[in-house]
């Protein structure tokens, strides 16, 4: 019996003990609070070069400005929106837009610019001699033989999307396209709109150049002198990355 006891005194022990060992992590969350479920945040991406690479072409100040503040207001605004609707938290931005017509105003004006100039940024690359700079890269073979069949050469496609994107009225965004059928297409959007969007009016399509036309974008260098813009944008299109777009 007295064996016996002894076991069952040491068990007893053991059970203590180990309750002792749980409560801190019981008590904690009582005590501390719980923590609040994180949200699955938007980020705005950081520009893959310094904010004077891109001139003459495009200055400093209106690269700064483009990406900290009007790029970060778009992400904010757009972040803002997840207590309304939960659901942005499983979408990625590109999933985004083929769905905007589900949320209202402020995810589409947002969401839209947010995907907008992620695209954009990536798009360019420096204008110097560089292996990894935009005179260094060219339209792949396939993108070419494309682009020939769509427009007839590249100064012919070039020379229709600048013509395109001179035509915007107000501000809104120039676009070179897959469309569904494998063709290529240029065309144009309002506002941060994108050819991605499930919305009546646009022309749907997979973005593989996309050129921002909003007068932030050009106005501290070029003024009202939009066409100007538009032609020295070419000198910083990053082809390697089109070619991957459409690959």
């Amino acid at each position: 019996m007295a064996h016996q006891s002894t076991r069952l005194g040491r068990k007893a022990a053991a059970f203590f003990v180990g309750l002792l060992l749980l409560l801190p992590m019981v008590l904690a969350p009582l005590l501390l609070g719980a923590p609040e479920a994180a949200w699955a945040e938007y980020v705005l991406p950081p520009l893959p070069y310094q904010g004077e690479a891109l001139e003459p072409q495009i200055d400093q100040k209106t690269m700064e400005i483009h990406h900290d503040r009007h790029h970060g207001a778009y992400v904010n605004n757009l972040n803002a929106q997840i207590a309304t609707y939960p659901e942005l938290e499983q979408l990625s931005v590109e999933e985004l837009q083929g769905q905007i017509g589900r949320f209202n105003t402020a995810v589409r004006n947002n969401g839209g610019g947010h995907y907008n100039h992620s695209q954009f940024w990536l798009v360019m690359a420096p204008a110097s001699t560089s292996t990894t700079a935009a005179r260094a890269s060219k339209p792949s073979k396939a993108l070419s033989k494309a682009i020939d069949s769509a427009f007839g050469s590249l100064p012919a496609m070039q020379e229709q999307f600048n013509k395109e994107a001179s035509s915007v009225f107000g501000s809104g965004w120039a676009w070179l396209i897959v469309k569904p059928d494998g063709g290529l297409a240029i065309t144009t959007t309002a506002n941060q709109d994108n050819p991605l969007m499930d919305l009546p009016g646009i022309e749907r399509g997979k973005p593989l150049l996309g050129l921002d036309l909003w007068e932030h974008a050009y106005y501290l260098n070029y003024q009202n002198m939009r066409p100007k813009y538009i032609s020295a944008w070419w000198d910083l299109v990053n082809w390697d990355e089109v070619n991957r777009r459409f690959s």
